[in-house]
């Protein structure tokens, strides 16, 4: 499984709902969502700021989560972006493997 930041901005639509039906209504239709396809919520946050909601999601794979990307912001009522997120043990496998490039100007 894989670790995804899912950041999310109400559209005006996505607003009237959340007045409606409340914030935890929300929380439990990302966690159906995600559980839809084979993932598990793990954090989920209302803010202040560029961002309406930051969660974090575990989920199969990137397919997975882009199908969840795509679900979303097609559903109008909020504009989604989506991050990987890495753990210590991913970054130090990166950081041993060999990358042949070249910058810009050398």
């Amino acid at each position: 499984m894989a670790k995804y930041l899912v950041q999310a901005s109400y559209t005006k639509s996505g607003l009237e709902g959340l007045m409606k039906d409340g914030g935890t209504a929300r929380q439990k239709a990302a966690e159906e969502a995600v559980q839809s396809v084979g993932g598990k919520l793990e954090a989920f946050y209302f803010s202040f700021g560029e961002s309406d909601v930051y969660s974090v999601v575990d989920v199969p794979d990137n397919v997975t989560a882009t199908a969840l990307a795509l679900a979303s912001n097609a559903g109008g009522g909020a504009h989604v972006r989506t991050t990987v997120l890495l753990t210590p043990a991913e970054v130090d496998q990166a950081i041993k493997k060999n990358v042949s490039y070249r910058p810009p100007g050398r």
